[in-house]
Formats: C-alpha cells, structure tokens, sequence
C-alpha cells in the first residue's frame, strides 16, 4: 500500500458560505482540504475518500498525488 494526499473540498458549503447561508458542514470544507489515505494506486485513494465523502453531498476532489 502506498500513501496518497487528497485535495477535497465542498462545493455545496462553499456556495452556501458564499451566499451566507447554512450548510450541512461546517464552513471550514468550503476551503482545500489535505486527507491522507493508504491505497493500493489513485483509483483506490480516489474510490475509499469517495466512499466517505461522496459527490452526491458536494464534495470535490481536487488532486490526488503520493504523499
């Protein structure tokens, strides 16, 4: 396994912030944030952070790349 670094964001929390509006999360995800994840290649990083933070709730990543 190796370990990647995952650019996510919340594009539903940063247009609500944006609006100045609630959000379902906290305003800290309408910035980059930095996840570190164990996989076998990219595809398995991009598939476990999809997995827990899915498109379906706003999340975006941005990159993906070896930590």
């Amino acid at each position: 396994m190796a370990l990647f670094e995952v650019e996510i964001y919340n594009e539903l929390v940063k247009q609500a912030v944006q609006n100045d509006e609630p959000a379902e999360y906290s305003d800290d995800w309408a910035d980059i944030r930095f996840i570190e994840v164990s996989a076998r290649d990219e595809m398995d990083a991009r598939r476990k952070i999809l997995t827990k933070y899915p498109k379906d709730r706003g999340f975006i990543i941005r990159s993906i790349s070896p930590a």
